[in-house]
């Protein structure tokens, strides 16, 4: 395993407003360093809105974001974001540069040494030989070798948080399942902070650690994946677990 650098997370009492939308509405949630917490919920339930306050690139009208024991709002949110890996759903690798600089990109902006090192290994990390795709162009990947290339990206300068943004929802079923394999096998191998966003419960269940179900910008449930699943303590959690159940979440 390598040392591990992970962070605690925490928001407190947090809200925001899109114009008259209320998209987060009085959130409190801790996330200690290196567990998963997957964010679930219907389109539009805010999970999305919280993700992103953590590194702030959506600022609460309300409440405070600590990332370990420091208040958000007292570090440069530029710094914060080198921070703090991220990987949106479609994995937004730049697309006129090739994938080794892509996934060079933080260790190069933070001098770290050796960036293109790290890249390598961060790229062997998820099972992309540097030999075979460090010059490729994105545009050269599959879909699930983009979403491998952004996670190595996002873990290249050794973040203590990872923030994955539906990372995997456009993807097919049986490279899906090869990524949460690779996902899990991360987290043992890195023991990093994750707060991972997606629709689909089941997908919750099996790569989050704990499971927060959210639902019109408030959390409905929050609690292990089996906890969840086996005492739902609302109507909505009842129904989206027995969704999960038939495969229509």
């Amino acid at each position: 395993m390598i040392p591990s650098t992970a962070q605690s997370l925490r928001a407190t009492r947090v809200s925001r407003r899109f114009g008259p939308a209320t998209a987060v509405d009085d959130v409190s949630i801790e996330v200690p360093a290196g567990e998963c917490l997957a964010l679930v919920g219907e389109s539009g339930s805010g999970k999305t809105t919280l993700l992103r306050m953590f590194n702030r690139t959506v600022e609460p009208d309300s409440g405070a974001v600590f990332v370990g024991e420091e208040d958000a709002r007292t570090l440069d949110p530029v710094r914060l974001r080198r921070r703090v890996g991220y990987v949106p759903q479609e994995g937004g690798l730049l697309p006129h540069w090739r994938v080794l600089r892509n996934v060079a990109l933080v260790p190069w902006l933070d001098r770290l040494g050796d960036p293109d090192g790290l890249a390598r290994r961060a790229l062997e990390m998820v099972g992309l030989d540097p030999r075979t795709f460090a010059e490729r162009w994105p545009s050269e990947l599959s879909g699930g070798q983009r979403q491998r290339a952004a996670i190595a990206r996002a873990l290249a300068a050794r973040p203590g948080v990872l923030l994955l943004d539906e990372a995997f929802g456009a993807l097919d079923a049986i490279t899906r399942s090869d990524l949460h394999d690779l996902f899990l096998r991360l987290r043992v191998e890195i023991a990093v902070t994750t707060v991972l966003v997606t629709h689909d419960l089941s997908e919750a269940a099996v790569l989050g650690t704990r499971v927060a179900v959210m639902r019109a910008g408030r959390l409905e449930q929050v609690g292990a994946p089996r906890e969840v699943f086996e005492s739902p303590s609302t109507e909505y959690v009842e129904r989206l677990v027995a969704r999960s159940r038939r495969g229509t979440l």
